[in-house]
């Protein structure tokens, strides 16, 4: 192991990256695909050496450095598939916002038609009671004096029936 001063320092990873700058290259390139970012990554790799004050045993240099390119590659590999997903989920957005006042308003009344049709009308008035009035399962069941697996087996019932009308293609 050698505990160098800079000067010294900076002559090792000069004489590493002549030795080693090919192989670290072409792992890079046999991973990313690309020229200018497989550059990036063997540069970043050798600054990063600059910048880092531990030791390094030269019989390991070789081991060492190919598995830092790897390791980083792996990581700009990682972080391109997160950012497109980002601009996948962010393209689904913007297709969803693209969605017009009117069907949405469409959307809405036959939503609000299927749940004034729902039957019996228990089933209505749990489902108004829950999901627009912010009601619980135990405060229906003490407001209609029913337990509260009768709360929910109505709201299953009437969310299945809703399911199914809005599965109902409409006809012009």
């Amino acid at each position: 192991m050698y505990y160098l001063c800079m000067n010294e320092r900076k002559e090792l990873i000069q004489q590493l990256f002549r030795q080693h700058y090919r192989q670290m290259y072409r792992l890079a390139i046999l991973l990313l695909h690309d020229d200018a970012e497989s550059k990036d990554v063997v540069h970043d790799v050798f600054a990063q050496l600059l910048s880092d004050p531990r030791p390094m045993r030269e019989e390991s240099a070789q081991a060492f450095l190919l598995t830092c390119v790897r390791y980083r590659c792996l990581n700009l590999m990682r972080n391109r598939q997160i950012q497109e997903r980002i601009q996948h989920l962010y393209q689904l957005d913007l297709e969803t916002a693209a969605l017009s006042e009117q069907q949405l308003s469409e959307e809405a009344e036959g939503l609000a038609d299927a749940v004034g049709l729902l039957q019996p009308p228990v089933c209505r008035t749990i489902i108004l009671r829950h999901f627009r009035d912010g009601l619980t399962f135990s405060e229906i069941a003490r407001e209609l004096q029913v337990s509260e697996t009768t709360v929910y087996k109505h709201l299953r019932r009437a969310l299945e029936s809703l399911r199914e009308h809005l599965k109902t293609p409409k006809h012009p």
